[in-house]
């Protein structure tokens, strides 16, 4: 019996349309436009100047507080500004905009196709480098890595889940990544034992990837520390809480860490960049992106550099068809429209999704009809319903008490709701609102 999460999950259509495409590289841009917010936590503080000439790999802002990260030139060029653009948030952000010197830029690129296996750097070491290259979570939520990796005996680890279940719609960066550099992923892999100390690893994928489970099944075969979970298709099985309740049938206590209960959780993406730091010292100054749509001409996954903007990203894959409503950053359920297609892509960048205007328009919001499908569906036991109608009313304070904070965003109640209520837009304004509170 395939595993998965026991609380709510729902089965939207998965529509993959890139999951047999290989992985393209991108052109190096012509432009770079760098944010200094890419990560959880405080914005990193920029260290260079408009005119200063930087190169691949450079650091341009550094972590300015415990939750931060650094950041590196993914190109080299000449900064020819320094100003607040409108990033993937919708809101205004610093950012630094970089001219593209093409040729010294690709005498530059740090050539990581040999692989590397052994590990020379010590725990300590490689947290180093981890912090040093400026690794945050791949998979969305983009935490620091190293933080992660800081156990102590409070919270002692002894399992590491490695999260490549994917379960958001039409997204296949990570996919297509474990079957690319699978061999890499697992000295990866090797590499978070040595730093975490732990002798047990799961490798979480969804039953969706045959190929993918197959590949890693016959990679680990004569390990016996490490074995690969294939998981039952239901979305959010992406989430840390509920792959960890499906793997491991631990439950993270409400508002805790995964280390709480002896996990640390890291995507496939973060893993491989992790390989790259330690093995190569390479910054983390690329990703692979989904871009996808029904209409796309050439939907595919892709190497892009930090900072190229999206615009660059349609051009290689034939433009932005006529019929397209909304252009998101993320797949269809949690991710966000963009407002313009001059918003760059950013560390936490996974897909680029266009949407025709057949899919796109909501239907006309309705009363709620008390049918209990919100909470049936929330893999978090809470009341969406409920939830929405505190914070239509101002009451923060007893949406807070009813475990707002708990949501993971992950859009089931909005979905399954038949009234057509935007409950996951309030929760995620619920949650603003909170946070504005507290920092006043």
């Amino acid at each position: 019996m395939l595993q998965t999460f026991p609380l709510g999950g729902i089965h939207p259509p998965e529509n993959k349309l890139t999951k047999d495409k290989p992985i393209e590289k991108m052109p190096i841009p012509k432009t770079v436009y760098v944010p200094v917010a890419q990560h959880i936590g405080i914005p990193s503080e920029i260290v260079v100047n408009k005119k200063d000439v930087v190169i691949t790999g450079q650091l341009i802002a550094k972590a300015s507080g415990k939750i931060s990260a650094h950041i590196h030139s993914p190109v080299s060029g000449k900064v020819t500004k320094i100003d607040k653009i409108v990033d993937h948030s919708g809101y205004k952000q610093q950012c630094i905009v970089i001219k593209t010197d093409i040729k010294a830029t690709e005498e530059a690129q740090i050539n990581t196709d040999k692989l590397r296996t052994e590990i020379k750097l010590s725990p300590k070491e490689i947290l180093e480098r981890i912090h040093e290259c400026g690794i945050v979570g791949l998979g969305g939520a983009t935490f620091p890595s190293e933080v992660k990796l800081h156990v102590n005996a409070d919270n002692p680890v002894d399992t590491l889940i490695v999260n490549g279940v994917e379960c958001e719609p039409y997204l296949t960066a990570d996919h297509a990544l474990m079957l690319a550099k699978s061999k890499e992923i697992l000295v990866g892999i090797q590499i978070l034992i040595k730093a975490l100390g732990v002798d047990n690893v799961i490798i979480g994928i969804e039953n969706n990837k045959p190929n993918a489970i197959e590949l890693f099944e016959k990679l680990t075969k004569n390990n016996d520390n490490i074995k690969v979970a294939s998981l039952k298709v239901k979305y959010p099985q992406g989430g840390e809480k509920q792959l960890i309740k499906a793997v491991l049938n631990r439950e993270v206590p409400k508002g805790g860490l995964p280390n709480q209960v002896g996990v640390v959780v890291h995507n496939v993406g973060t893993v491989f960049a992790i390989y790259e730091a330690v093995q190569y010292n390479k910054p983390l100054m690329e990703r692979v992106v989904t871009l996808t749509g029904k209409n796309l001409i050439n939907a595919s996954n892709f190497w892009v550099k930090i900072g190229t903007p999206v615009k660059d990203l349609l051009e290689a894959s034939g433009g932005i068809p006529e019929d397209t409503e909304k252009i998101i950053n993320g797949g269809p359920m949690m991710g966000k429209a963009l407002k313009n297609t001059d918003i760059p892509v950013i560390k936490g960048t996974s897909g680029i999704l266009l949407m025709p205007d057949v899919e796109s328009h909501r239907p006309e919001v309705q009363a709620c009809i008390r049918c209990g499908g919100c909470v049936s569906v929330c893999p978090m036991g809470l009341e969406p319903y409920l939830l929405m109608s505190l914070i239509e009313r101002s009451r923060i304070e007893n949406a807070i008490d009813n475990d707002l904070m708990t949501c993971i965003e992950c859009g089931s109640c909005s979905y399954i709701c038949p009234a057509h209520r935007p409950l996951l837009d309030f929760i995620r304004f619920g949650k603003k609102l909170h946070n504005q509170n507290k920092a006043s």
